[in-house]
């Protein structure tokens, strides 16, 4: 982790590059289980992170405690520069956060419920007709501002609520669970919207999710298991941790096949179910393995370590889809009139 130190009540940075959340052995204990586990990650500013495990991995716990909903066991983190325990006000300035589950009033319009949002923030009131227009323009729902939320569908909702988290202009934009019940098409079309708020308002994008698909987005993965952090890197990084690009055939003669690939200059072995043949890109590999294994093939099946294999690798097992961990909300609303 970068070299810091304390200057008062907030740290100043000795490298060149800022960060935008800084997590030091970071712990919640919930009587004798520690939900989160002493980890350790940081966040550099404009970068999409994400914390991808199953639900109940500590995921949501560690948001509340970064988004100051809940209050560290023991250690310390920095979001925005600000101490998340003693500056926890200066941190609720900062940051956006959207939940997993929807609070917004579906029965105001979209842009009611934007000028709720600004209201509770204290954007400067000649600044919040032009962030409104802003907002709704990077989700694209400019042409539904005066509908009322209950018109919405499930990932308009999502979006709005997205654009209610950016209002304000925060610096860290937190995201519990974004897409969780969304459509792979709206989900999709969520992801642009998140990525324009990066590319165009420079917001860090701190996002929980246990879809792998999803983690793909980000610019680094942290495998979150059982409170703790058991690997962190870029998804690329990742997956090639687990094992190169693999080409599976079975042929009329796997000893012949075999000879001849490995003559060819090529890393074989046979497995039970024929060869395995490692390769740098198994998509451009497999029409030169069959033209040289010099025998007829029976079948072929190309593969690339994929996140669900790096989770299998970290972990033992498949990511579990299961209920997800909520914030009460009560914390919720506390969290709001506090901010």
């Amino acid at each position: 982790m970068t070299d810091l130190t304390l200057e008062g009540p907030e740290l100043r940075r000795q490298d060149t590059g800022p960060l935008a959340v800084d997590v030091r052995k970071l712990t919640k204990h919930y009587g004798d289980l520690a939900a989160v586990d002493g980890i350790d990650f940081s966040v550099a500013q404009g970068e999409v992170f994400a914390f991808l495990g199953p639900n109940g991995a500590g995921k949501s716990t560690t948001i509340k405690m970064l988004c100051t909903l809940a209050h560290p066991t023991s250690g310390g983190a920095m979001v925005a520069g600000f101490d998340v325990v003693s500056r926890a006000k200066a941190v609720r300035r900062h940051i956006g956060l959207v939940f997993q589950e929807q609070t917004l009033d579906d029965q105001l319009t979209a842009e009611e419920n934007l000028r709720f949002h600004a209201v509770l923030y204290g954007v400067p009131h000649d600044q919040v007709g032009p962030r409104i227009t802003r907002v709704m323009d990077l989700v694209a729902l400019s042409d539904r501002r005066k509908d009322l939320v209950s018109t919405y569908s499930g990932g308009m909702a999502r979006r709005l609520e997205i654009a209610r988290g950016m209002l304000h202009t925060p610096k860290v934009l937190f995201l519990d669970e974004p897409t969780i019940g969304l459509d792979p098409q709206t989900r999709a079309l969520m992801w642009e919207d998140v990525l324009r708020l990066r590319d165009e308002e420079g917001v860090t994008i701190f996002l929980t999710t246990h879809y792998m698909d999803e983690a793909e987005f980000a610019d680094r993965i942290a495998i979150i298991d059982h409170g703790s952090i058991i690997a962190l890197d870029s998804p690329s990084a990742l997956k090639a941790s687990v094992g190169k690009d693999t080409v599976a055939l079975e042929t009329t003669d796997d000893t012949t096949a075999l000879d001849s690939l490995q003559r060819a200059g090529y890393t074989a072995e046979r497995t039970e179910g024929g060869l395995t043949v490692f390769v740098a890109d198994e998509e451009a590999a497999v029409g030169p393995i069959v033209a040289a294994v010099g025998v007829p093939v029976r079948t072929v099946r190309a593969h690339r370590p994929t996140l669900d294999d790096v989770f299998l690798h970290f972990t033992g097992r498949e990511i579990r889809e299961q209920h997800g961990e909520a914030i009460p909300m009560m914390v919720r609303a506390h969290g709001a009139r506090r901010s």
